[in-house]
């Protein structure tokens, strides 16, 4: 299939730039795959539409300050690091800019000199591996000085906000290393979990820490040549045994975004299983994959032409989703990480 298929026009005061005051306060269109239809809804409303026995899966990854500003050294030029992969302790792989002035041997200044890196390698598409160099433990040093890394569309001249930091973390965040939040995950709030468990459904946690290569664009015309880049998962042997059981009693595994999709369509076996571990979500999931084990899914709404929206189209049929795109923005919809949301059954 061609990339241009994926497309819908989006105005952009659509484009939410900041949370609701309240988190579960959104909007929520309701997709029935079988029916082939659409409903407006409210997130509040979510509950009744969840089964007694079913299973919501969460992503609890934590997003870290993974931005940087600093200079180089001397010249004291700008820079700019996203942070995107850990490879040893100190040394990351990161995306730099400009990086066409960042090449082998580099210094770059962060905190008036408290935290700073060397390039080692230069790597293509504007990423460089650093070496930090700082007295201080690193993930403390970028708790104080980096910045929370938002997406391009939220614009922030001045940089993200301490608002930012609370809003742009989902409630039951607790496992750090997202360079991006989990976004279908910013809807639930303390007490809209409890009213799901009250519901009779059970809630497990697994791990998948975002990174940028869910959100790299897709630069291919022919959408089964993208792939997508490698995202680590954790699974545990509770949560694995959980969702195991409810499949074989044929209770339904409902997820929280595309990442906890794509997680648990990496850790399954031949068996039709999960199996529980530490692995690698290496699979790019488009249209006329086979899902194996997500039955219903909450997400956002995403990009044209991203490999989430393929994702989300590949789960429920281009058609009905853009036809569900297209209702959304006739009505108002607001989009990306701090808008809306959907529930797709």
């Amino acid at each position: 299939m061609q990339l241009s298929e994926f497309d819908y026009e989006l105005p952009a005061e659509l484009i939410a730039q900041t949370p609701l005051e309240n988190r579960d306060a959104s909007r929520l269109l309701v997709l029935n795959r079988k029916e082939q239809s659409w409903a407006d809804s409210e997130f509040t409303s979510l509950a009744p539409y969840l089964q007694p026995d079913d299973v919501l899966v969460l992503n609890n990854t934590r997003v870290f300050p993974a931005r940087l500003v600093g200079r180089r050294d001397p010249s004291g030029g700008r820079v700019e690091v996203l942070l995107v992969r850990q490879l040893e302790p100190m040394l990351w792989e990161a995306l730099v800019r400009p990086a066409h002035r960042l090449k082998a041997g580099a210094r770059v200044v962060f905190a008036e000199g408290k935290l700073n890196a060397e390039i080692i390698t230069a790597l293509e598409g504007g990423r460089r591996v650093l070496q930090f160099e700082c007295d201080d433990d690193l993930d403390a040093m970028l708790d104080e000085f980096g910045e929370v890394p938002l997406p391009p569309y939220i614009k922030r001249p001045e940089g993200s906000t301490q608002k930012d930091r609370e809003r742009y973390q989902t409630v039951y965040a607790n496992s750090r290393g997202a360079v991006a939040a989990p976004t279908a995950g910013l809807h639930f709030t303390e007490g809209m979990l409890d009213r799901v468990r009250d519901r009779g459904v059970q809630i497990v946690e697994i791990t998948l820490h975002v990174g940028y290569g869910t959100f790299e664009p897709v630069r291919v015309d022919e959408i089964e040549k993208h792939r997508v880049a490698p995202e680590t998962f954790a699974i545990s042997s509770q949560a694995a045994t959980a969702i195991n059981d409810a499949r074989d009693c044929g209770r339904r595994i409902i997820s929280v975004g595309t990442t906890t999709t794509r997680a648990l369509e990496s850790a399954v076996n031949t068996r039709g299983e999960v199996e529980p571990g530490i692995g690698l979500a290496a699979i790019t999931i488009t249209p006329g994959y086979s899902f194996r084990i997500t039955d219903a899914l909450i997400t956002n709404f995403h990009l044209p032409q991203s490999s989430l929206l393929l994702l989300v189209c590949a789960f429920a049929g281009r058609e009905l989703v853009l036809d569900g795109y297209r209702h959304a923005v006739e009505s108002g919809y607001r989009f990306y990480s701090y808008g809306d949301c959907m529930l797709i059954l």
